[in-house]
């Protein structure tokens, strides 16, 4: 910690200022290309249950274009959701009417029942959209749930890390097109930073998220 003048501060937020601006600009270009980024079409029909009965993954859509799916650990034998799952999907209530909006559909998956699903968003408060993907090959054919053969295998996250576990975090964005569903872009571990709001607000305090070599070893269910 440095302690400083009111001058040098500002001279020292200044320079920073350009290197944020730097920092903006590099971020569009990149969502740019992440947006230009070609399409694969979805081959096979996955039908989840929901708390009302089977839904398909055209259903999720909700009859608009675009679909974000964030895939929530809950394994098939867990008591409860993955913790830091937990963090992330705290904040994603108070978004899904905005991204509605902008003719965006969201849901969370899980391989757990839906009856545990149901039983563990009650507890938590959360009323966002959830399904179970349990018995289908959705979360193995989009790189969140491995064998027990594979999970020491460096095969999630493109190839970059070993999972370790059966189940790991991630996201994925579905495109409708003239009927059509397709698979836009995925994204696994630091890649999925952008959804969880509460981090971004960690980053701009000097503690920053104050996590150590433990990493998320902090992280509560918050109740």
């Amino acid at each position: 910690m440095s302690v400083v003048g009111h001058d040098e501060w500002l001279a020292a937020r200044e320079e920073l200022l350009g290197k944020e601006k730097e920092f903006t600009r590099a971020r569009d270009e990149l969502t740019k290309q992440r947006q230009a980024l070609p399409w694969e079409a979805v081959e096979k029909e996955y039908v989840f249950a929901g708390p009302n009965g089977k839904e398909t993954l055209a259903d999720l859509f909700e009859g608009r274009s675009q679909l974000v799916v964030y895939h929530f650990m809950f394994g098939p034998e867990d008591d409860a959701g993955c913790k830091s799952c937990s963090f992330w999907a705290d904040n994603f209530n108070p978004n899904v009417i905005h991204l509605n909006a902008r003719d965006v559909s969201f849901a969370a998956v899980s391989r757990a029942p839906i009856e545990a699903l149901e039983a563990y968003r009650q507890r938590m408060g959360w009323d966002f959209r959830w399904v179970s993907s349990g018995g289908t090959d959705f979360n193995f054919d989009y790189g969140v749930s491995f064998a027990p053969d594979q999970q020491d295998q460096k095969i999630y996250n493109y190839g970059s890390l070993a999972p370790n576990i059966a189940d790991r975090e991630g996201m994925s964005v579905f495109a409708k097109d003239d009927g059509a569903i397709f698979h836009t872009y995925s994204a696994y571990a630091r890649g999925i930073d952008l959804l969880n709001t509460a981090y971004n607000y960690l980053d701009l305090v000097p503690k920053g998220r104050d996590e150590g070599e433990r990493g998320q070893h902090w992280v509560r269910r918050h109740d």
